[in-house]
């Protein structure tokens, strides 16, 4: 339980600190966020290597998702150095500390696939909109069709992210943390 609750504070405090990084323009405060977060992951998780893998391919995978989100206008995110279509770096790292709840505080997604993607389909536009309200982002024109592509994306992304990250705690994580 203790686990949960730190998860859960780390992955937020990590989301505020790249989103507000990206919004006040300061490069370094969402990588940071992520990285400490990460770095704690890595101390308190069992298996992890497992994690550090998951944590490296979930931030490709947002990488790729969220670039193809901005090149389909779903999103304009404020930028320091990755130039358009490509997403923000610090989006790039809040998918990293995304990486960290996958086998902890939405865990109990994995198998119930429709769950999750229910889960990433409401979840995901939520915190692109948040983001958007906190000024680290512009959602494109109309505004419920960047929500629906965004819903799209991320009812897809959840299961399969959950998926990866079960298979890589099986494969490659000790007997303890296989669960």
């Amino acid at each position: 339980m203790i686990r949960l609750i730190i998860n859960l504070v780390a992955f937020n405090a990590a989301w505020f600190g790249c989103v507000m990084g990206g919004a006040w323009g300061v490069v370094w405060l969402g990588p940071a966020a992520a990285a400490a977060v990460v770095a704690l992951q890595l101390l308190i998780q069992p298996g992890w290597r497992a994690e550090l893998v998951l944590a490296v391919s979930v931030a490709v995978f947002g990488f790729a998702l969220d670039s193809a989100l901005v090149a389909a206008g779903a999103f304009s995110p404020k930028r320091v150095l990755l130039p358009a279509p490509f997403t923000a770096l610090w989006l790039v790292m809040l998918w990293m500390s995304f990486a960290t709840i996958l086998n902890v505080s939405i865990r109990r997604f994995q198998g119930h696939w429709v769950l999750a993607a229910l889960f990433g389909a409401a979840g995901g536009p939520a915190a692109y909109y948040s983001g958007s309200r906190l000024g680290a982002l512009e959602l494109g024109q109309p505004v419920w069709r960047s929500l629906l592509l965004l819903a799209i994306g991320w009812a897809a992304a959840v299961p399969l992210l959950l998926w990866l990250a079960r298979a890589l705690r099986h494969r490659l994580a000790p007997r303890e943390a296989q669960g």
